[in-house]
């Protein structure tokens, strides 16, 4: 994750935007394809104007709901409100690590766990994008863009870590099998239907094995 934010770091400053602009879309968003959308729009000058950029943060970041619901759960089965405070926290790295690790804490303990798993994730996710601005000019292209695949690369192998389970199997076998569709459906849209197909045939291959 860090390495991540050192590279959103750089193409801040690459795109002549400020380490406190950095600093701000990295703490209030707290999640990657959305700043790397509003980098792009700032630094296109906002030519589809401001509120086109913020839908589009908005909807490449839509993936946080299905991760929020099934977190509720897991953190508390009481009075929802004492949740409120782990929301700006959920992003891929603090969710995939509580969905591993909460089960075997004890229910009363999991919302503290989380704030601070989610708090010390979100503060190293700035320090590392204010490095990375600052440091923009040792970075090559190259490293930059490699540097952005190792978050995704990290979640894939905390997925294929769980590959014993039935239900993360079903999801990373179903997520490759949908993949295909990327290359058959206009980009817009080829990984979004991508994803909702494989997933959907995963939870309803779950829901059928359950009834069975």
């Amino acid at each position: 994750m860090a390495a991540t934010f050192l590279a959103f770091g750089a193409a801040v400053q690459e795109a002549g935007l400020s380490p406190g602009w950095a600093l701000l879309a990295c703490w209030g968003i707290y999640g990657m394809p959305g700043q790397l959308v509003l980098v792009q729009a700032a630094a296109m000058g906002w030519a589809g104007g401001v509120g086109a950029a913020v839908m589009g943060a908005v909807a490449v970041n839509a993936r946080f709901l299905p991760m929020a619901v099934s977190l509720a759960p897991v953190l508390s089965a009481g009075n929802r409100r004492r949740l409120l405070p782990a929301v700006p926290f959920i992003a891929v790295t603090p969710w995939a690590a509580a969905m591993r690790s909460l089960p075997a804490i004890e229910r009363q303990l999991r919302i503290s766990w989380f704030l601070g798993f989610g708090l010390t994730s979100w503060l190293v996710a700035g320090s590392a994008a204010l490095s990375g601005f600052y440091i923009a000019g040792l970075l090559g292209a190259e490293a930059r863009a490699a540097l952005l695949f190792v978050n995704p690369l990290y979640y894939a192998l905390l997925l294929t870590a769980d590959l014993d389970k039935p239900a993360p199997r079903r999801a990373v076998l179903c997520g490759a099998a949908a993949a295909g569709l990327a290359f058959l459906l206009p980009s817009a849209m080829a990984l979004l239907a991508a994803g909702l197909l494989g997933g959907t045939v995963a939870f309803l291959l779950g829901r059928r094995r359950a009834a069975g």
